[in-house]
């Protein structure tokens, strides 16, 4: 039995046709803040439509980062865009995968809750999607509950979650509202713009009873009034509710795009909203202000990584410089550089970058490389921020080339190193159940007085998130002691170093925590904020003329 859905709740379900990585989240995220402006409480979701339970053990490489939210939910990395475009924080409740829908459903058949009923699709799948979807819109009773699809309009993994729409659209018609996200297609020869790829995708969407209210069309520039009219004629959609997902660069442009055509008014007037006033969303005026300001400065970062598919499996990381950099008045420049190709031969050429980051990341391939970065980091002064294997390895090779122990390694990459500086988490298997067996989600650290870490964040103790499962040997602790190696934030709890900092260097700071969890647009992670202010008081030099 699925509980009714509160009568304050709107729904916005987002779909998307052709082909996939349309920017259906950085729409929903637009969307989201954009009614936020209006004063508006709004919440998020994501429906995968792959069979995994979450996507702690999918490659990055695969599909992007793992984004890991408060409660130590493994989620698809558009929760990641969510929050930092909502400025709020989610669960794992905000993403759902087809794998943990069906798993839910068999648990409750193994333990009889279905009395004996022959398990299907439908009713028994679409119910336990729905019953999620009401119950995170009866939890708080947001004005707006946003809802993305994932996935492509056709794909057989989807039909559920487009069966569930269908059947919320009969059921809560006044209180629900489908957008369609479709690309416009111009042909490489001459330009040419085609839109018979979109109207196949309406009238597909349209053969699971699915009529959409709102289209979103992905374009290089905003549609001509032709092109709008020829598509509302072979779609059905009204002019006036065909609106361009237009190419932008930043992508926090988006909700402004969209607010200067209007699409708020249009979703306000069908749901009979009247006098909504714009009463502006905090300091998102002025972020936008300081995009759109000349840039004054340059900063140059190397991020020294094992993924090669940078731009996803690393977004988090580069959507915090990005946002840290806006405020800083800074025109980044990022080089993602393979550790693989990094040696002691070749790794001065590190030193055209202003700043060095080393990100996180599972296995032995490329480690050697982010250690050889490291070391020329700490011996020439260049700024470094290490995150999760980042602050492992530096401890590794401070112990090896400095405090001399040779073959200090990880438990990870060496298991009979006499020096083990980093080990499993206690009580873990490393071939055992690998999926949400980490140390995951939010922990708090204790800040040591006079350190780095004390200045950026200016408190004693702080919250971040984790995503991690081999962590600092606590019998080492004697042997960083009294060292230029300071071990700053410690975890009372259990005695986890959570950041480690370098003396007598203008910026070495490195976290087990993954501090790019936790950047909004409204507040930029402190750490990344201090990393490329450093960057920019060290190279003044570096001011564009």
């Amino acid at each position: 039995m699925v509980d009714k859905l509160n009568s304050k709740t709107k729904i916005l379900i987002v779909t998307g046709g052709v082909f996939s990585s349309l920017g259906k989240g950085v729409a929903c995220s637009s969307l989201g803040a954009l009614l936020k402006n209006y004063n508006q409480k709004v919440t998020i979701m994501k429906f995968d439509p792959y069979l995994n339970v979450d996507a702690g053990t999918m490659s990055p490489g695969q599909h992007g980062e793992v984004y890991v939210t408060q409660d130590g939910g493994e989620t698809d990395l558009d929760i990641g865009n969510y929050e930092r475009f909502l400025n709020i924080d989610l669960t794992i409740d905000n993403n759902l995968t087809a794998g943990k829908v069906c798993y839910e459903t068999i648990k409750k058949e193994r333990n009889g809750e279905y009395l004996g009923s022959t398990i299907q699709v439908i009713p028994h799948i679409t119910n336990t999607i729905i019953s999620k979807i009401v119950a995170m819109a009866n939890k708080d009773e947001p004005d707006f509950l946003i809802i993305e699809v994932g996935g492509t309009v056709g794909d057989i993994e989807s039909e559920p979650f487009l069966e569930v729409t269908r059947q919320l659209q009969v059921k809560y018609r006044s209180q629900f509202m489908v957008i369609h996200t479709v690309p416009i297609i111009s042909l490489l020869i001459n330009q040419e713009i085609k839109t018979k790829p979109l109207q196949h995708s309406v009238k597909t969407l349209m053969s699971y009873g699915i009529f959409p209210n709102l289209l979103l069309v992905r374009s290089q520039n905003e549609l001509p009034n032709k092109i709008k009219d020829k598509i509302s004629w072979t779609t059905g959609i009204e002019t006036s509710n065909i609106f361009s997902l237009m190419n932008l660069n930043p992508i926090y442009l988006m909700p402004q795009s969209l607010e200067a055509q209007n699409i708020q008014q249009v979703i306000f007037d069908y749901f009979n909203m009247k006098n909504v006033v714009r009463t502006g969303f905090k300091h998102w005026d002025k972020f936008i202000e300081c995009i759109t300001k000349p840039k004054k400065y340059i900063a140059n970062i190397a991020i020294v990584g094992k993924y090669l598919d940078a731009s996803d499996t690393y977004l988090s990381i580069y959507s915090s410089l990005e946002i840290a950099a806006i405020y800083l008045n800074c025109d980044l420049k990022t080089e993602f550089i393979d550790s693989q190709s990094i040696n002691e031969d070749n790794v001065k050429i590190l030193d055209e970058f202003d700043g060095i980051i080393v990100p996180g990341g599972f296995g032995r391939r490329g480690v050697e490389g982010k250690i050889c970065a490291i070391k020329y980091a700490r011996e020439n002064k260049k700024p470094f921020f290490g995150i999760c294997l980042g602050m492992q390895l530096s401890l590794v090779e401070y112990a090896r080339n400095v405090l001399n122990l040779k073959d200090a390694n990880s438990t990870e990459f060496d298991e009979n190193t006499t020096n083990p500086i980093i080990t499993i988490l206690a009580g873990k298997d490393k071939d055992i159940n690998l999926g949400g067996t980490l140390r995951l989600g939010n922990y708090s650290c204790m800040l040591k007085q006079d350190s780095l870490a004390k200045r950026i964040y200016k408190q004693d103790k702080i919250v971040e998130r984790h995503r991690h499962r081999y962590e600092f040997n606590p019998k080492y602790l004697d042997a960083f002691a009294n060292t230029d190696m300071v071990l700053s934030g410690i975890n009372n709890d259990n005695g986890l170093v959570e950041i480690v900092e370098l003396n007598n260097h203008p910026f070495f700071i490195a976290t087990q925590f993954h501090p790019e969890f936790t950047t909004k647009i409204l507040s930029p992670n402190l750490i990344f904020y201090n990393f490329l202010n450093t960057v920019k008081k060290l190279k003044p030099e570096n001011e564009q003329k």
